[in-house]
Formats: C-alpha cells, structure tokens, sequence
C-alpha cells in the first residue's frame, strides 16, 4: 500500500496533505524518512510515525448507533444533519450506515466502512431479519397478525414476504406491537401497516440479524461492536 493512501485512510488527511506532510519529513517508517508519498508499506508490519505518534492500520471499524429522530440515514446530506454527524473518534473516514431508517425511524443502525458485510446483510436473497417496535394507530388484531404471515399487497408486482407479527398492548384506541420482516422495502413496515388501515405513529428498530440494539444506548449514543457482535454478523452474512 501507498504511504500517502495508508495515513489519508486513517483520517490524516486529504491526499495532497499527506503528500505535503512526507515531503515536509514529518511521517517516519520504521524509524526513517520514506523516499515519498508512492513508498510502499504493509499495514501491521511496518511501523508508522507522524508527528511523533504512532499511526495503526484500522482497515474495518463497526459502530452501534441508537438512531435518533431527526437524522438522514447518508455520509452527507444538504438540508438535514446525518447519521454519522453523531459518530465521533474513529479512524476511518469512509463510514456509512448500513442500509436507511427513515429520518422519523429510530433505533438500531449498523455504521462500518465494511462493504462486503453490508452487501451481505442487505442483500435481498440473505433475507436477514429486521425487527422493530412500533406504535400504531387502533386496534391491532389476530386478523391482521394472519395477514401479515401471509404477506401483504403495498402496491408492489408481489406481496411482502411473511413476517411475524406480535401483539404487546392496546391502550387509548392505539396498538403497540413486534414486527420482524426479512426484506427492507422503501416504508415497507410503513406500507404494510397502511395496507390493512393503520398508521405507523412510531417506529423503532432493535435488531438487524443477531445484532441487538444495546440497551445502555441512549438515544444519539453509540459504540463500537465487539468482537462476538462482529462474528456474528460476518456468520449470518
């Protein structure tokens, strides 16, 4: 790997401020001054100092975010704050969340520079399942539990996959419910409640495969994943 592409990975810079800083002498490999910005070295071999700090190679970092409402699920956006406006101290800087909760949707949000997985887990034919809370307007019953494990019409060439539906209260003409689905479809939980004359009034996700929202998050907050979360989710890819 370049010299210049390894310390513009690890948030240093932009290209042509690397190149600046190694022509500058303040970047050292292994104790000496590289020959340029094209010097080749082996991330977790050679050893890389700029500004006498020691930079390590990260090549994937994971991140768990308790979305909240308000933000775009997108690196950037012109109107609207973004999803990884609120990830803070990782090395990368090429983050992006993994798949889109709409900007009034909370809840779980994979944020990684990892593409492959995020192929994997949103890839139609994996069939991951998602799982949401939700709060829905009126009275939420068997019937439509039987709708949608049967799959429901949202105005596509085909039904929504079955997905399983799970009463947890009605309270004050209002339903508030469980749903898992294996697909993501654009509003597609949004759409299916409205297929059967109810409204989403609010939606949270908390869980993407085996990775469940953390609890301890309040919402805004993230971490890292850890190991066993990051074993997972590459298993179930």
């Amino acid at each position: 790997m370049r010299l210049d592409k390894y310390l513009a990975d690890m948030g240093i810079g932009t290209r042509n401020e690397v190149k600046h800083y190694i022509r500058k002498k303040q970047v050292l490999v292994n104790g000496t001054l590289p020959k340029g910005p094209e010097h080749k070295v082996s991330p977790g071999q050679d050893e890389i100092i700029f500004q006498g700090e020691k930079i390590a190679y990260i090549e994937y970092e994971y991140f768990m975010l308790n979305k909240p409402s308000g933000y775009v699920s997108a690196v950037t956006d012109a109107k609207y704050p973004t999803v990884l406006d609120l990830i803070h101290g990782q090395s990368r800087k090429d983050l992006f969340p993994v798949g889109r909760l709409d900007m009034d949707t909370e809840g779980l949000l994979l944020i990684t520079n990892d593409g492959a997985l995020s192929h994997n887990l949103l890839a139609p034919g994996k069939h991951v399942p998602k799982t949401y809370f939700a709060r829905v307007s009126g009275t939420v019953s068997e019937q439509e539990i039987e709708w949608f494990a049967r799959g429901v019409n949202i105005g596509e060439k085909k039904d929504t996959l079955p997905a399983d539906l799970q009463i947890l209260s009605h309270e004050e003409g209002n339903s508030e419910v469980i749903l898992t689905i294996m697909e993501g479809k654009f509003h597609q939980i949004k759409r299916m409640f409205e297929a059967v004359g109810k409204k989403v009034l609010y939606l949270k996700r908390v869980s993407m495969g085996d990775l469940k929202l953390d609890k301890s998050l309040k919402s805004g907050e993230f971490r890292r994943l850890t190991e066993e979360e990051i074993r997972l989710l590459r298993e179930r890819s």
